[in-house]
């Protein structure tokens, strides 16, 4: 029975979210003609519709945000993975803050409006298999955040957990970032829950899922700090604040 209702509330849902994607892309592409920054206005809106969109499903988004984050302000964002709805969901809540993305370059094809924004949208697609590629990309990128004072979000898991649990963390992205934009403070951010949406890999979605996201306190930058020490930090605030919420 509960397999049927998913399917019951799948249905809208992925039309939902398809004709969303379709109809932001002409918009995008007309908005990106103005400049970069009306695009991104267009992509966050885009985003935004998309936190709706999953209300079809009876997904449940509990979110807490610390108050020294202020709109309109660059951050490095270090965040752990558990979904390709994710994405959506952080630039759907920093809306103002315009998050980029480090990104596989095979996500830049055929994907209506996700494509266009990964290609022209200030991200960074990297190649996997070409690490001076995605070293580079990944310095410009963090150097042109600082520059515009813009968010970008890292997954130093480097992939997605499929179950939950975290998983290892690959510093080298993230310590690029903190190099090309050493003005930027890290914002440590936990999701949880979001994997089970894709628990059946891409469809039915389970209905009535609870997704958790926190995003903590903006840590501070100095020219004198470890790098690789305050990374641990956030990996460890991570993985208390999962742990919190699931002994909860």
């Amino acid at each position: 029975m509960k397999r049927i209702i998913d399917w019951v509330f799948t249905v809208p849902f992925l039309i939902a979210f398809g004709l969303t994607l379709a109809i932001f892309e002409p918009i995008a592409r007309l908005a990106r003609l103005f400049g970069l920054r009306p695009m991104e206005i267009t992509m966050g809106v885009m985003q935004w519709v998309l936190l709706g969109v999953f209300r079809i499903c009876g997904t449940r988004l509990q979110v807490e945000r610390s108050p020294a984050i202020k709109p309109r302000t660059g951050y490095l964002i270090v965040s752990n993975h558990q979904s390709l709805f994710d994405i959506p969901i952080v630039g759907g809540l920093l809306f103002s803050n315009y998050p980029k993305y480090v990104s596989k370059k095979e996500l830049g094809r055929w994907l209506p409006s996700i494509s266009f924004n990964l290609t022209h949208g200030g991200n960074a697609l990297i190649d996997r298999g070409d690490p001076e590629q995605a070293k580079q990309a990944i310095h410009e990128l963090g150097k042109a955040a600082q520059r515009r004072n813009v968010a970008v979000v890292i997954y130093p898991e480097g992939t997605r957990s499929r179950d939950g649990r975290l998983k290892r963390f690959k510093y080298g992205g993230a310590l690029e970032l903190m190099e090309a934009a050493p003005d930027l403070e890290v914002v440590p951010a936990t999701v949880d829950g979001s994997w089970e949406l894709l628990r059946y890999k891409a469809y039915p979605i389970p209905f009535g899922t609870s997704v958790r996201i926190r995003f903590g306190d903006p840590i501070p930058r100095r020219p004198d700090e470890d790098r690789r020490a305050l990374l641990a930090v956030v990996k460890n605030e991570i993985e208390a604040t999962l742990e919190e919420w699931r002994a909860s």
